[in-house]
């Protein structure tokens, strides 16, 4: 794997210190671009919390390359606000304060949580409510020149977005409904395995419509080369369509030197876009 630009997702690597010095040790193992789920508790956090964690960035010389939005309590199984009518308040809030890091950052990708479905409201309901929502967002990350990303998810039973044709279905109806061209794919490549997905026809059918790639080995979810899923083989497939952005590493630690995997000399970018 030499040929892609690596960015570090802070939020599931690197958690044995903590958050706010993920980003320095992922500057000292090597790289320079790191990514993060939404890393505040709350959807409108404090000033001082968001400079805590832009300074955080500045501070280890690495590039913001992803941010997720608001996405609820994700340990108590959450996986998004997006869908939620109790919760647009909530999820717009969050895409203010991203969008306002990224403007200092240069951050040019936002991850929008679908949401699980909500027992006792109709699946139609928050499916309007995300289109909405999601034409609220890509309009706000338009401005700056950013993407939002729509993410098929695993090990979530009620979160509706398991393959890369659901995604693309709902990004199709944002286009279609709001005239919003923003929206992206992200093909986290571990998700598409796990729930059935063929993932290289995913890739051939949708390589241009893919704004991020995130990997991790199947199964188990940990470092690339523990499982049995081609990684490299889906790398190079991107690469063969012209994909030239980042591919995030979101996978689960299982060895001390969880980074052993990928030589030093290839772990900086290289002018991904």
């Amino acid at each position: 794997m030499n040929t892609s630009a690596y960015t570090v997702n802070c939020s599931i690597l690197l958690t044995d210190v903590p958050l706010l010095q993920r980003p320095q040790a992922a500057r000292d193992a090597g790289f320079d671009a790191v990514e993060f789920w939404w890393p505040f508790d709350t959807s409108a956090p404090r000033d001082s919390d968001v400079d805590a964690f832009v300074a955080a960035i500045e501070n280890a010389g690495v590039q913001l390359t992803g941010l997720n939005f608001a996405a609820g309590d994700m340990p108590a199984g959450d996986r998004g606000l997006l869908s939620d009518p109790a919760q647009v308040a909530a999820f717009r809030d969050s895409v203010e304060v991203a969008i306002s890091i990224a403007e200092r950052l240069g951050t040019k990708a936002f991850n929008a949580l679908y949401g699980n479905r909500i027992d006792g409201v109709d699946p139609k309901q928050q499916d309007d409510v995300a289109t909405e929502n999601l034409a609220h967002a890509g309009k706000a990350a338009d401005q700056i020149g950013a993407v939002v990303l729509i993410e098929p998810v695993s090990g979530a039973p009620l979160y509706p977005l398991t393959r890369a044709a659901d995604a693309i279905a709902v990004i199709d109806r944002v286009q279609a409904d709001h005239g919003v061209e923003s929206l992206r794919l992200l093909a986290d490549l571990y998700h598409l395995a796990v729930n059935g997905d063929d993932v290289g026809a995913a890739i051939d059918a949708y390589a241009s419509r893919i704004g991020h790639v995130q990997i991790a080995d199947a199964p188990g979810r940990g470092e690339p080369g523990t499982g049995t899923l081609d990684i490299d083989g889906y790398l190079r497939r991107l690469a063969g369509h012209g994909y030239r952005g980042y591919v995030g590493l979101e996978y689960k630690a299982t060895r001390p030197d969880t980074f052993d995997w990928l030589p030093v000399d290839q772990r900086a970018s290289r002018a991904a876009n």
